[in-house]
């Protein structure tokens, strides 16, 4: 149990870190910030029906918090390097 909280609070602190570079990208108001939000959009989308497939087909929480800090630990390299 505490192990699972662990991780969904580290998710927590790591989607802040990804909230704060989109909200930067946001405000230059150029190009790439419209083209940042489209693709958070679809990454949420892709992310939501990734995380309603593994749990119907058997899959744990603790997967799919898994999976989410993967997704946001490739969105936070992604963001540094850009900036």
């Amino acid at each position: 149990m505490c192990f699972h909280f662990f991780n969904m609070l580290l998710l927590g602190f790591e989607a802040q870190k990804v909230v704060e570079l989109r909200l930067i990208r946001f405000t230059w108001g150029d190009q790439d910030g419209g083209k940042e939000a489209i693709l958070m959009v679809t990454e949420k989308i892709d992310a939501a029906v990734e995380a309603t497939g593994t749990l119907m087909s058997g899959g744990s929480v603790e997967t799919v918090v898994s999976r989410y800090r993967e997704h946001v630990a490739a969105n936070t390299r992604r963001l540094t390097e850009m900036a």
